[in-house]
């Protein structure tokens, strides 16, 4: 039997979707189920693992019955994942001893303004490229050592396996014979060197971290191990784990240096391939892995947001103010254009470049006139100004990239009115792709590279990208301009310090 089809499973932070693929990675079946939220106490997000993993399993399950339900016709499976979430679990049991802390979770706030002021954030930046934010996986592992009784002392007998979601899906998956993540996952950890590409010992000090919890790293694309039998059917092999942000740089074809992307779900991120070269941002962005195959790593200057749809999800259940996401591009186009409106949806903190914890959201201009329409308006263009900000950093830390044309996906895509608000502020194209799942797509070309049926990034290794629509800039560059100086005024009156 031919083994024709791949398999992505997509972990994200409100959703698991698991895609099947032809071998040429046309999409041919998806399924999909939401993730509860949990939120404790202010500021902290967390995941219960075991809706994680039978999310993963029932979607994987669902998408391969919609393929045909034979998985010895499944040449591979790749993973993507939320980055940075972290778990840690009994190695005996396969039990998790907490609920998963989520990258938005913000209690480790004091820990990482401790790190700040004992002057470690240049080493954090150094070896990790990772500024000394909640965001990342470090505080948060450790906060689980120093919390949950008798964690520290069982992680030190060797007892505990620490994996941010893929690593602890790949466990369950492979029956617990696995203990491995990939370079990009690793990248967001804070502990781990991207430069030598291994876990650092000064930075596994500093946050008191037993080496023995880790995993191992390899590349993005290699032989992860292969499922228990019972689980699909068949042993399949796992072969491409790559983060989120990093496997839809992989789906959008963003091979090349210069090459840049934006992902639009939770929350907004976007990737600049900078090349063999990691690029330290005197802007405060972060220097990552941009992906790892076969030992040879490709850098990118990353800017993330931590609130872009979940703005639009907040006025759907915050405010009962929509029924469904897609009324809010239907209600921006009708909002009063005299409003202005806007919104800084700083729930959880700013992101890049400002890296303020302390933030919180607020909504400026407000009038009488003020209703459904103009709030929608305020939160779709909210995810377009901070993809300016993002967009301008980079090219101030790396001008190499030149003209700037902005490859996106993710669900906000969908909205028209949003990607032209998004051309229009940047001053720039902005291009849709075909299949706008890039995350999946990017997992499954991991996949089918390994399996060798999809030939490596270079000439001819982007085919899998098509262009659906650009968007091209047609509001006037003063005009926006001005609407940018009035969110970047919004932006400094809701600033911590």
């Amino acid at each position: 039997m031919t083994a024709d089809i791949l398999l992505a499973l997509d972990q994200g932070t409100t959703s698991t979707r698991a895609m099947a693929f032809e071998a040429t990675l046309v999409p041919i079946a998806t399924a999909q189920e939401e993730l509860p939220q949990h939120f404790p106490s202010p500021g902290w997000v967390e995941h219960e693992p075991e809706d994680i993993w039978r999310g993963a399993l029932t979607t994987l399950r669902g998408a391969l019955a919609q393929a045909g339900g034979d998985a010895r016709r499944v040449a591979g499976i790749g993973i993507t994942n939320q980055r940075e979430t972290t778990l840690l679990w009994d190695r005996a049991t396969g039990r998790c001893l907490h609920r998963a802390i989520v990258w938005q979770d913000r209690r480790t706030a004091d820990h990482c303004a401790r790190l700040r002021a004992e002057g470690l954030e240049p080493l954090l930046v150094e070896r990790s490229g990772l500024l000394a934010d909640p965001y990342f996986s470090a505080t948060k592992l450790a906060w689980l050592l120093d919390n949950v009784a008798g964690a520290r002392a069982a992680a030190e007998r060797g007892d505990l396996a620490f994996g941010t979601v893929d690593a602890f899906v790949l466990w369950r998956l492979t029956g617990g014979r696995v203990h491995a993540t990939d370079a990009t996952n690793a990248a967001r950890t804070m502990l781990f060197d991207i430069r030598s590409g291994a876990w650092d010992d000064d930075l596994l000090r500093i946050f008191r971290i037993p080496r023995a919890v880790l995993p191992e790293v390899t590349n993005c694309a290699t032989e992860f191990g292969t499922t228990d039998a019972a689980l699909l059917g068949a042993a399949v092999p796992v072969r491409g784990i790559a983060g989120d942000q990093h496997a839809a740089t992989i789906g959008q074809g963003c091979f090349a240096p210069g090459m840049v992307k934006s992902t639009y779900g939770t929350g907004c991120f976007a990737m600049l391939n900078t090349g063999a070269d990691p690029v330290a941002s005197r802007n405060r962005l972060l220097t990552t892995i941009a992906y790892q195959l076969d030992g040879v790593r490709t850098y990118a200057l990353e800017g993330a947001i931590f609130v872009a749809g979940a703005a639009v999800q907040w006025l759907r259940d915050g405010l009962g103010i929509i029924r469904d996401a897609t009324e809010a591009g239907v209600l921006a186009a009708r909002a009063d254009p005299a409003q202005q409106v806007v919104m800084v949806p700083a729930f959880t903190g700013l992101g890049a470049p400002h890296w303020d914890a302390g933030a919180r959201a607020a909504i400026f201009g407000l009038t009488r006139g003020s209703g459904r329409a103009e709030l929608c308006r305020a939160a779709l263009e909210s995810v377009a100004f901070q993809t300016r900000d993002l967009v301008d950093a980079m090219l101030a830390d790396w001008p190499a990239a030149g003209d700037t044309v902005l490859r996106v996906d993710g669900g906000m895509v969908a909205s028209d009115w949003t990607m032209q608000f998004l051309a229009d502020v940047l001053g720039a194209p902005v291009d849709r792709p075909v299949v706008r799942e890039t995350t999946a797509l990017g997992a499954a070309y991991l996949a089918g590279l390994q399996a060798g049926l999809l030939p490596p990034p270079g000439p001819g290794g982007a085919s899998h990208w098509r262009l659906d629509r650009r968007f091209t800039p047609a509001m006037p560059q003063a005009e926006a301009a001005r609407r940018h100086a009035l969110w970047q005024d919004a932006v400094r009156r809701t600033l911590s310090a």
